[in-house]
């Protein structure tokens, strides 16, 4: 579903918690939605790797890398992976690399930036475990809408 916009979702559901951190939007797919899955690590991208290699219908992967800046956890290979596996996008709460080729894809990606430099391969972190930053909560299971706009998460739909 791509046609919707947060601010409009927001007016029919108030309450919604709405994550107030300021990313930027990469990819062709500026507008994506789907059911959360989570991974939480730090400098490592091996369990995001792993995942985006499955099989979604859909999904969104939230990364929480604790905001480090350090080393990209998303680069051109992994997000191509998700998009041919059929996941809807990825929110990375920390940064991507190759942003020009992502940039070419249709895949949606919410990051607080680039780094070039690589992450570590040990596959240290959790998945599916609530991630929380810019004062919401992410459950795997939940309902996340991304736009241009910003991103918005609830454990039911908002709208179909």
């Amino acid at each position: 579903m791509t046609d919707f916009a947060t601010a409009d979702l927001i007016d029919i559901a108030p309450d919604t918690p709405s994550c107030e951190i300021q990313f930027k939007t990469f990819g062709q797919r500026k507008r994506f939605c789907g059911r959360v899955r989570t991974i939480r690590c730090l400098q490592d991208n091996a369990l995001v790797k792993q995942t985006l290699n499955t099989p979604s219908d859909g999904e969104v992967l939230v990364v929480d890398g604790a905001g480090s800046l350090y080393s990209a956890l998303i680069g051109d290979q992994i997000a191509e992976a998700g998009r041919k596996n059929g996941w809807a996008g990825a929110i990375v709460y920390g940064v991507i690399r190759d942003s020009a080729a992502i940039g070419e894809m249709d895949f949606g990606i919410k990051a607080l930036g680039t780094n070039p430099k690589k992450s570590g391969k040990a596959g240290t972190g959790e998945c599916d475990v609530a991630v929380s930053f810019g004062n919401v909560t992410f459950h795997a299971g939940d309902f996340v809408y991304c736009d241009e706009d910003g991103i918005l998460v609830s454990p039911n739909a908002i709208a179909e």
